[in-house]
Order: structure tokens, then sequence, then C-alpha cells
């Protein structure tokens, strides 16, 4: 399966949000339950057009976005090199799209679940394929962990994916293991997924410094 197979399945996630809409909108009502708390108590709503046609919208930009990324960046030869994880992301995140957006429209339609289980569920599903990209991602302007210093030198950029990678995943788990837990559930995604955040940029600071002081003629950023 190529690129273009790839992003066309992607689409069809686009296509299944849309219908999914014009078969609901006569049964739902004019004001839709969009927003849920920690608890899975609805917290917000927006007008039923708005809310069936923003998530099919949204995605449809995201994936025009995701097919130019390619073709603009100047380290375009890189994310070549991992095409295939590229283009499996842009369709499991238009997949998760989807089934936030069927997941809001069957809620509203009088089917009863925990809503936050569902973004988290799936969120953390994505979360463990992001893992996947950044163990596979070369260096580039678009995709993966773009810190000055990942950006600046190749190696910093290679360890701190290889770190990136391990904990997106392990974020991924907690948050699995997190749906054990009721109203606390959120914060077994949320706490791992900053402390990964911080500790890839300070890890990528502390790489990049520690090469400097023994490499300091170490390459620069190829364009």
């Amino acid at each position: 399966m190529n690129t273009r197979y790839r992003f066309a399945l992607a689409g069809s996630f686009v296509a299944l949000s849309a219908i999914v809409s014009v078969i609901a909108a006569p049964a739902l009502p004019d004001q839709v339950v969009s927003n849920w708390n920690a608890a899975g108590e609805p917290s917000g709503t927006l007008s039923k057009p708005l809310a069936l046609g923003l998530v099919p919208v949204v995605t449809a930009g995201l994936l025009g976005v995701f097919a130019v990324i390619p073709r603009i960046d100047p380290l375009r030869a890189n994310i070549d090199e991992f095409r295939p994880y590229y283009d499996w992301f842009v369709v499991i995140f238009t997949a998760y799209l989807f089934l936030i957006h069927a997941g809001i429209i069957a809620f509203n339609l009088g089917y009863e679940f925990d809503f936050v289980y569902l973004i988290l569920f799936g969120g953390a599903g994505l979360f463990y394929y992001c893992g996947v990209v950044l163990t596979h991602a070369k260096r580039n302007w678009f995709v993966g962990i773009r810190t000055p210093w990942t950006l600046s030198n190749e190696e910093v950029w290679n360890r701190t994916h290889a770190l990136g990678g391990k904990l997106f995943k392990l974020t991924a788990i907690l948050a699995v293991v997190g749906l054990l837990f009721g109203e606390y559930a959120l914060y077994f995604f949320l706490v791992p997924a900053v402390a990964t955040a911080v500790t890839t940029v300070v890890y990528s600071y502390y790489l990049y410094g520690r090469f400097e002081r023994t490499e300091p003629s170490s390459p620069d950023l190829e364009y």
C-alpha cells in the first residue's frame, strides 16, 4: 500500500464523519452535548449545525495540511525515509477524530456511556502510535520533537526521539491503566503527557550541551 492509498484510507474517515452527520441530523436535538468534565458529566453544548460539521471540516483541513507537509519541508528527503509511518499516523489520527465524532453523535442519540473513557482509550492508541513514529522519525522541521537542540544536531535528534518514543508508549499504557480509576483516569494521561514533554525538551538541551563540550565541531543543520 503506497502513500496515495493510505491517504485515501484517511480520507474515507472524513467521508464517514460527514455521512454519519447527515444520517443522524434529523434525530439530534438543536443543542448537542459536546463537552464533558473529568467526571464524565456533560459540561457544554454546540448548536446542531456546528456540532455536525465541525469535526468533518477540521479533519478535512488537517488532512490537507498533512498532505502538504512532506512536500514543503526543506528536509523532505528525511521524511521520505519514514514516510509509511507518517502516513499511518495520518490514518490513525483521522480515525481517532471519526471515533470522537461518532461518539458525540451516539451520546446525543441517547446511548449512555462515559465519554471521557472513549477519549482516553482512543487517545491512548494514538499516543502509542506517536511513540512508534518517533522511534523512526528522521530530522525534519514538522514531525517529531522539534527543539532548537534536536534540529541542530542529528545525534541529539536520534537520542531524544529514542527516549521520547518510549515515554509516549509508556504514557499510552498508563492512560489505559487509568481507566480503572474512575474520575481520576484523566490524570493518568495528562500528568505523564506533560512529564514526557518536559523530559524530552530538557533531555535534548542536556545532550546538546554535552556534545558541544565534547565535540565542538558537531555539524550544524544542513539545508
